[in-house]
């Protein structure tokens, strides 16, 4: 099945690695804790994440279509 990923910040040099940026072919069944391996983000940089505009937990499995949004932690001052 086909994903949407945008990555913010920090993340977005990740996306480079895609054949088709910003979109991913994953297997059924696939979560955002495995888009996170699969991409090779660091655990730790993966602060929020939302599926189709609404926040979800790693745990979420995802479905064709999905538009996964995934932000670093942001600092401010």
């Amino acid at each position: 099945m086909e994903i949407e990923i945008k990555l913010f910040a920090t993340l977005r040099p990740y996306l480079k690695g895609l054949s088709r940026e910003g979109h991913l072919d994953v297997p059924d069944e696939t979560t955002v804790a495995d888009i996170v391996e699969i991409l090779q983000l660091p655990a730790e940089q993966v602060r929020l994440v939302f599926v189709n505009g609404r926040h979800a937990s790693r745990e979420h499995i995802l479905n064709p279509g999905d538009r996964v949004g995934i932000f670093p932690p942001v600092g401010g001052g």
